[in-house]
């Protein structure tokens, strides 16, 4: 195990009062840092400064952060992030993933059907009305709805109520949605993904993982009042870094108990159904040419997660990360032991509930493209007769938009690919449920095989006009349906309700009671200093540029350069995953070696962190985050600065290869860079 990872017991204290002394946090835009940048950096950003940043930066759909880059609503991201959109509108004979795109004129630029994008425009505190409402999980839920949907109302903007805290505070999130996104330029996976595999979570790196897309509105580019201008020079090693983006979750605020049941019972079962649809696509890719394009994008996805839940394990497995947070919390949980005893109990439930929830709830045994929609399809037409108070959260008045619009998306389902994934889940289903009658009803007598080739091959899902009539026929138009994915949407529908009621009642709900506690007390110590675990919504970070010590004793530099690329790839003998492209060899003279290309910065990100802006004290845009090194996998339970580093694009990198690679002058120039040598 990786010493970083060792290294967890200031960070597992940093969970009860966050702020000591490492640049930590992934902090609320309604509550930054100010006192901490101000004190050790001199540095206070405005309430202006703050408000440019939050409505700059965007959040992906799909799990990932990007920021507007120019008055026209140019946007950028990472590769990795657009690479749905690559997958989604690549064909046989013209693949985007592996080719690149570059968009010569606005009319050029090419949709991207499934994507949406989000921009925080106003944070309020409804903590007190959701607590006003109850102490029960329906009472909850029922005021969450009503306050998601009269906002939506009032102001026509999505309108999410996040959980902070564990269940200490409730604070609604309006966002302004783009939903007709188009792509602007994409460079080849070799180079956006250069070193694959291997180099994933490591450093020094050489990856150009980046994308650019446009946001449109009534068939123009967006208008937009905020975009995050260029730096020229970009980050120098020392300077003060601030990132915006949206961190997907960590567990800083859990209890040993809880970090125990993941490690023992939630990692191991991810795990092994990563593995186990990594291994499905690798051989259904190795079929053809076209399967591996079909599958590369799912695999990159697979191979990423993997690897992180991998890391995630091992900071697990390090007995020092349970018995430091066990000692850490020791005097809060001796002042009120109750809270503690609570999760303890729910976790137990959960333990009971866990396998059942996931393969049917959770849907790991139906993992069919096509299966989701037949589940969204039956849940829909049942929501959506209900008051809005009483339906499942996502499908309350503020989310239904969003659920319909995915459903009405024009996107393509390859069917041998969905059976191939279909098969193999229905075989874990039959392992975890073997004598199980519904199980029984489900394979209909047949393989794991032949039965999901029958669901696929039967289907009309798959076309945009059924789906259509379905969703507007309703209840009626479902009942009626004799499609055997709704039969079977519909078959196991009740059985994965069930799953989810008793997981609500018995785990959801007594631990939201538990650590709004457990928050309560913490509040008391150390207010001003506590950031809530993260939850993929907007967060501010701030760090500094600067290399580190590795494991080995080997002194990281705080960047690498495009030079280090071409020997990387040159002692390698540009083979597979470090070849280079055909056009980055050809045009090799045209390019400044020495510029800056990835470098890393002691800030605090964990995944849905990638695609995000690192800007400078002026607010200009020096890099775009797109990993970290492999001590950044323990985040998730604890920041710890010594060797834990994010890693981002340089914006002198971006533009270099933008002009001498690409030729992309025109993306050059609305960036607001030099076209020049």
């Amino acid at each position: 195990m990786p010493a970083a990872l060792r290294s967890v017991a200031l960070g597992l204290l940093l969970s009860v009062c966050p702020f000591l002394h490492a640049d930590e946090g992934m902090w609320l835009f309604n509550a930054p840092p100010l006192e901490q940048l101000r004190v050790r950096y001199g540095f206070e950003p405005s309430a202006q400064w703050l408000e440019h940043l939050q409505h700059s930066s965007i959040r992906f759909n799909n799990g990932g952060s990007g920021a507007f880059v120019s008055p026209d609503a140019l946007i950028i991201t990472n590769h990795h992030i657009g690479i749905d959109c690559l997958s989604e509108i690549s064909t046989e004979r013209k693949n985007l993933v592996a080719n690149g795109f570059l968009a010569k004129t606005r009319a050029d630029e090419l949709p991207c059907r499934s994507l949406e994008l989000n921009v925080l425009a106003s944070i309020e505190d409804v903590t007190a009305r959701v607590n006003a409402a109850g102490n029960s999980e329906s009472d909850r839920r029922a005021a969450i709805a009503a306050i998601e949907e009269e906002s939506f109302t009032e102001t026509k903007l999505r309108s999410d109520v996040v959980t902070l805290y564990q269940g200490g505070a409730y604070h609604l999130y309006r966002y302004h949605a783009y939903t007709d996104v188009r792509l602007v330029f994409a460079p080849e996976e070799d180079a956006a993904f250069f070193g694959g595999d291997p180099d994933n979570f490591e450093y020094p790196r050489y990856n150009f993982d980046v994308c650019f897309f446009r946001a449109y509105e009534n068939g123009r580019p967006a208008p937009i009042s905020h975009w995050l201008r260029w730096s020229a020079a970009g980050a120098k090693e020392g300077d003060l870094v601030l990132s915006s983006g949206n961190p997907g979750f960590t567990d800083r605020g859990r209890t040993a108990a809880h970090l125990a049941f993941l490690r023992d019972i939630v990692d191991p079962f991810i795990l092994e159904r990563i593995r186990r649809r990594e291994l499905t696509l690798r051989k259904f890719a190795q079929r053809s040419t076209e399967n591996e394009r079909r599958a590369a994008n799912e695999l990159l996805n697979l191979e990423n997660a993997r690897k992180s839940y991998e890391g995630e394990l091992a900071a697990l497995q390090d007995p020092a990360t349970i018995e430091e947070k066990r000692a850490a919390e020791a005097s809060l949980r001796q002042s009120e032991p109750e809270p503690w005893q609570t999760i303890e109990r729910a976790l137990a439930a959960d333990r009971a509930l866990h396998v059942e929830r996931r393969m049917f709830e959770s849907a790991w045994g139906f993992d069919s493209a096509l299966f989701s929609q037949a589940r969204q399809i039956v849940r829909h037409a049942a929501e959506s007769a209900k008051p809005n108070g009483e339906r499942l959260r996502e499908f309350t008045d503020a989310r239904l938009i969003g659920v319909q619009s995915e459903l009405l998306a024009e996107t393509s389902t390859w069917q041998d690919l969905d059976a191939r994934m279909l098969a193999d889940s229905l075989a874990l289903l039959l392992e975890k449920f073997p004598d199980d009658p519904l199980v029984r009803q489900v394979m209909a007598g047949k393989g794991p095989k032949a039965r999901a080739t029958e669901l696929v091959r039967g289907t009309k899902l798959g076309d945009v006009e059924v789906r259509r009539a379905l969703l507007e026929g309703g209840a009626e138009a479902v009942d009626a349906s004799d499609d055997p994915m709704i039969l079977l949407a519909k078959l196991v529908d009740e059985r994965a309700r069930n799953a989810r009621r008793r997981w609500e009642s018995e785990v959801e709900e007594p631990l939201r009671q538990a650590y709004a506690k457990i928050a309560s007390a913490r509040f008391r110590t150390a207010k001003s200093d506590l950031y809530p675990d993260a939850t993929f919504s907007p967060r501010l970070g701030f760090g500094t540029v600067r290399g580190y010590v590795d494991e080995e004793g080997v002194t990281q530099p705080w960047s690498t350069t495009i030079a280090g690329l071409y020997d990387r790839a040159a002692a390698r003998a540009n083979a597979e995953p470090y070849d280079l492209p055909e056009r980055w060899l050809a045009r090799k003279g045209r390019v400044a070696l020495a510029t800056p290309f990835n470098f890393v910065a002691a800030i605090d990100t964990v995944g849905g962190s990638s695609g995000s802006p690192l800007v400078d004290r002026s607010g200009s845009m020096v890099g775009l985050v797109f990993d970290g090194n492999l001590p950044t996998l323990g985040f998730s339970f604890a920041y710890q600065e010594r060797d834990g580093r994010t890693i981002a694009v340089h914006t002198r990198g971006i533009v270099e290869i933008l002009r001498a690679v690409y030729g992309a002058t025109g993306l050059v120039r609305e960036l607001g860079a030099s076209t020049n040598a």
